[in-house]
C-alpha cells in the first residue's frame, strides 16, 4: 500500500461537510456553505426568474410532470434560488381546478420538483417555494379571508393573528415556504385600486396589525421555524400607499417626515415583531425607486433597524432600474448594492457574474445577500428534511373568515331601519351585490372550487336565516357598472310590494380570463364589472351610473330601506337610505356575517379605518393632516361624510371622564343600551408643545370592549412610549371616533416630566 493510500485508510470515509450536520450553529452551516460554491451558483440562489405555473403540467392520469422549462432554469445554475407562485391559480396564470394543484396534490408536487432541484444542484441546495398569502393562502381550496381593509375594520389584532396563522398552517401544508403578505401600505387616497390591501388609513392601527400577521404566521421568535409557520415577507417598502394621483406604481411625492411618521412605523413594527423579509416597493421616494434606495434598504433598514432578514423586490422592479442605468446589468448591479438580496421575474440578476467580473458589484455584496437566503433555508429546515411530510390540511378556515367577516361589518348611519324587525313579513333583496360571492373575494383570489357550496351570498344567507314565513323577494335591479336601468322597475315593484328593502351594491375586484395583464400580472385593462384592485384605479369614487339610478328609485318608494356596500375602497353615496353599512370585502362567507347584522342575530362591530369621503373632489380627507386652519370649500363640507373610527351599534356607550396615571389612561365605559354590543376604546394625541408643527389627532391607543346591558367596566390603556416622545405637551383624547375625539375633554401629558 503507498503512503498516500494508507493516509487515507487512516482517515476513514470523508467526513460529512458541515453544512449538512443539522446540529451546527445555523451560521457556521452557512459559512461552511458559501465558502463551497462558485460564482454562477451564488447568483442562481439571488434569482427567482420562474413563474411556478410553468414548471408543470397535468399528465393524463391526473398527476404531474416537470416541464422544459423547469429544466432549463435550474441548469441555468445549476439549481434554484426561488420560485414564485407554484400553488398560484387565477386568471392570470390560467389555473384553475382542470390543470391545478389542489389540496390534496399540492405537497407532492411542491415535492416533486424539490428533488429535482436537489439533484440538480451539486451542493443539494433546495429551493425556497414563496406563494401570495394576501389575504388567505392564494392556492386552489385555500381558505379566503376578508382583504385587509376588511381586517383593518375589526380592530382586533388577536382575531387577525389567529387567522394568518391558519394561513400559513396552509401554506406549510401545501409545501410552501415563504408568505408574501399585504401590510406595510397606508391608504392615503383611495382612489388607489389597491386600497383594499391596506389595513386603513392610520400608521398606528397598522403597524398593530402588520405585528399580528408576523406573530400569527412565524410564531414566536425562534432560530427554527415551526412546520406549520412561515416566514413573511411583508410588502411594499415604503411609501406606495401615497403614490400621485391614486395612480399604481407612480412616483410618492413624500417628505423625509411624512415618509417616517406614516409609511414606516409598520415596517417598523414587523421588524421589531421578527418579520423574516420585506419586499420593496415600485414607487420612487425623492427620485430614487425603492429597489435601487440604498438610503432606504441599507442605511435605514439596516444599518440603523439592525434588520438582519432578506430584501426582496417586487415584480420586474430591479430590470425597470435600467431606465436610470442604461441596461440590465447596472440595474442588477444598482439594486444589488442598494441591499436587495432576492429578484423577482427579473433578468438584471441573472447577469450579478458579469456585474462583479466587471467590478460593478464587489463579491462580498453578492456573499451577504447569499448569506441572507441561505440562512432563511437553513431556519426552514430545507437541508434536514428529506422528501414530502404528511401535513393533514388544516381545517377551521371557513370559521376563521367568518369570525372575522362578523367583525368587519361596519354601521355607518341608522335611522332605526336596522336590526330588520321580526313584524317583517315580506323583504325585498335587491342590487347587483345581493346574489354574488365571486364579488365578495377581493383581488389575489383564487378560483373556488365549484359546486362546493363554498361561500354564501346575502340573498342565499338571508334565505336560510329569516324566521319561517318571511317572504323574500329577489331582484339584482342594474349591473356593478353601466348605465344600463332596464333591470330597476322589477326591482322597484318588490321594494313597493315588500316591508323592508335591503339594497346590496359595491364594486368589485374580480378578474376573469379575458382580463388584460401586465407582465407583472396587474390588470392592464379592467374588465367590465372591475372597479378595484391592481392596475383599477380610478380618477373618481362614485360607483356605477345605474346603480345611483336603482338607490333613488328604491328610497323613492317609501319602503325602509338599508343599504349595504361591498367594496375594496371607499366609495361615495348618498345616506339617503335609512340605514348603510359596509362590509368591505368581506370574503366567501361574508354573507352569512352580513345578514346576520342585517337581522340582528349579531351585533355591528365594525368601526371605520379609512376615513369615507363625500367626493374625491376634497381629496384628502384622512383625519391625521397637519393641525392648519385652513377653510372648506364654497359647494360642500370639506370634512369626511364618516371619519376614522366611527362605527354604530344597536346599542349605545357612555364614556366617563378619563384619568392619567404616568403614560396610562383609563375611562369607564358603560353600555347604557338594552343589547350587548362592543365598542372600541380610541386614545388619541393632540400635541400643544412640539419643535414641528404637528398633526390634528394621532391614534396612540385602542381596545375592544364587550359589554352586556347595563354592565360598566373601567379599561386602561398604555399610552405608546415611542409615539409619544420625550419633549413637549401633549393633549390625551378619549373617544369612540376621530371625529368625536375633536370635541373630547382633553388631559395634558407634559412628556418633559
Amino acid at each position: 500500500m503507498s503512503g498516500l493510500a494508507a493516509q487515507r485508510h487512516r482517515a476513514g470515509p470523508p467526513a460529512t461537510p458541515l453544512y449538512r450536520d443539522p446540529t451546527a450553529p445555523v451560521s457556521a452551516r452557512v459559512r461552511d456553505l458559501l465558502s463551497r460554491m462558485t460564482l454562477r451558483e451564488k447568483v442562481g440562489q439571488l434569482n427567482q426568474r420562474m413563474y411556478g405555473w410553468n414548471a408543470y403540467r397535468r399528465t393524463p392520469d391526473g398527476g404531474f410532470e416537470l416541464t422544459e422549462a423547469l429544466y432549463a432554469e435550474t441548469d441555468r445554475f445549476e439549481g434554484l434560488g426561488a420560485l414564485y407562485g407554484l400553488q398560484r391559480a387565477d386568471a392570470w396564470s390560467g389555473v384553475d381546478h382542470t390543470n391545478g394543484p389542489g389540496a390534496e396534490d399540492g405537497a407532492a408536487l411542491a415535492d416533486l420538483v424539490q428533488r429535482h432541484v436537489v439533484e440538480r444542484s451539486r451542493l443539494g441546495i433546495p429551493a425556497l417555494f414563496v406563494e401570495e398569502v394576501p389575504h388567505g393562502l392564494m392556492a386552489l381550496d385555500g381558505t379566503v379571508l376578508p382583504v385587509n381593509l376588511a381586517v383593518g375594520a375589526t380592530w382586533d389584532p388577536e382575531l387577525y393573528a389567529r387567522a394568518a396563522a391558519h394561513a400559513a398552517a396552509e401554506l406549510r401544508a401545501r409545501g410552501g415556504h415563504v408568505a408574501l403578505v399585504s401590510a406595510l401600505d397606508i391608504a392615503r387616497d383611495p382612489r388607489w385600486g389597491r386600497t383594499e390591501e391596506c389595513f386603513g388609513e392610520d400608521p398606528y392601527l397598522a403597524a398593530r396589525f402588520t405585528e399580528a400577521v408576523v406573530r400569527g404566521m412565524q410564531g414566536a421568535p425562534a432560530e427554527f421555524f415551526a412546520a406549520d409557520k412561515a416566514p413573511v415577507v411583508l410588502k411594499h417598502f415604503a411609501g406606495q400607499g401615497a403614490t400621485v394621483g391614486g395612480r399604481n406604481s407612480a412616483e410618492s411625492d413624500l417628505g423625509l417626515r411624512e415618509l417616517h411618521e406614516i409609511h414606516l412605523p409598520a415596517a417598523r413594527a414587523g421588524i421589531r415583531a421578527g418579520a423574516a423579509a420585506v419586499m420593496a416597493a415600485y414607487n420612487e421616494v425623492d427620485g430614487t425607486p425603492c429597489s435601487g434606495n440604498r438610503a432606504l434598504l441599507t442605511e435605514l433598514l439596516r444599518d440603523r433597524w439592525g434588520f438582519e432578514g432578506l430584501v426582496m423586490a417586487d415584480g420586474l422592479a430591479v430590470d425597470r432600474l435600467a431606465r436610470i442605468t442604461g441596461d440590465k446589468v447596472s440595474a442588477g448591479a444598482l439594486a444589488l448594492n442598494a441591499g436587495v438580496d432576492l429578484s423577482l421575474w427579473d433578468e438584471g440578476f441573472t447577469h450579478l457574474e458579469e456585474a462583479v467580473e466587471r467590478g460593478l458589484v464587489a463579491e462580498e455584496v453578492l456573499d451577504a445577500a447569499v448569506a441572507r437566503v441561505l440562512r432563511l433555508k437553513f431556519r426552514l429546515g430545507l437541508f434536514d428534511r428529506q422528501g414530502a411530510e404528511s401535513k393533514p390540511f388544516p381545517a377551521q378556515g371557513r370559521e376563521l373568515s367568518t369570525a372575522l367577516a362578523r367583525a368587519t361589518v361596519t354601521l355607518l348611519h341608522n335611522d332605526g331601519t336596522l336590526p330588520l324587525p321580526a313584524t317583517a313579513s315580506r323583504i325585498a333583496v335587491l342590487g347587483p351585490q345581493s346574489a354574488t360571492v365571486a364579488h365578495q373575494l377581493g383581488d389575489y383570489t383564487a378560483p373556488q372550487r365549484p359546486g362546493t357550496g363554498t361561500g354564501t351570498s346575502v340573498l342565499d344567507a338571508l334565505r336560510t336565516l329569516a324566521p319561517p314565513g318571511v317572504d323574500i323577494r329577489h331582484a339584482p335591479g342594474c349591473a356593478l357598472t353601466g348605465d344600463d336601468l332596464s333591470g330597476i322597475p322589477e326591482a322597484v315593484a318588490a321594494a313597493a310590494a315588500s316591508d323592508l328593502a335591503v339594497l346590496v351594491l359595491g364594486g368589485s375586484s374580480a378578474r376573469t380570463p379575458d382580463t388584460e395583464f401586465d407582465a407583472n400580472g396587474a390588470a392592464r385593462t379592467a374588465v367590465s364589472h372591475m372597479t378595484c384592485g391592481e392596475g383599477a384605479d380610478l380618477a373618481g369614487l362614485r360607483l356605477g351610473a345605474a346603480q345611483y339610478a336603482l338607490l333613488d328609485a328604491v328610497v323613492a318608494t317609501g319602503t325602509p330601506t338599508a343599504v349595504v356596500l361591498v367594496q375594496g375602497r371607499p366609495h361615495v353615496l348618498p345616506n339617503t337610505a335609512g340605514a348603510l353599512l359596509t362590509a368591505w370585502y368581506p370574503g366567501p362567507w361574508g354573507g352569512t356575517a352580513i345578514a346576520e347584522v342585517l337581522l340582528g342575530l349579531t351585533e355591528p362591530v365594525g368601526r371605520l379605518s379609512v376615513s369615507v369621503p363625500r367626493s374625491a373632489a376634497q381629496l384628502p380627507v384622512y383625519y391625521n393632516h397637519k393641525d392648519t386652519e385652513y377653510g372648506g370649500y364654497v359647494e360642500e363640507s370639506a370634512e369626511p361624510l364618516h371619519s376614522f373610527g366611527h362605527g354604530l351599534s344597536y346599542t349605545s356607550f357612555s364614556y366617563g371622564p378619563p384619568s392619567l396615571s404616568g403614560r396610562s389612561v383609563t375611562v369607564e365605559v358603560t353600555n347604557t343600551g338594552e343589547r350587548h354590543g362592543r365598542t372600541v376604546v380610541q386614545v388619541y394625541l393632540r400635541r400643544l408643545i412640539t419643535s414641528v408643527w404637528p398633526r390634528t389627532l394621532e391614534l396612540c391607543a385602542f381596545e375592544g370592549v364587550d359589554l352586556a346591558p347595563g354592565e360598566r367596566r373601567a379599561v386602561t390603556l398604555r399610552l405608546d412610549a415611542e409615539q409619544l416622545g420625550r419633549d413637549g405637551t401633549v393633549e390625551v383624547r378619549v373617544a369612540e371616533s376621530s371625529r368625536a375625539a375633536l370635541d373630547a375633554v382633553p388631559l395634558v401629558l407634559d412628556l418633559r416630566a
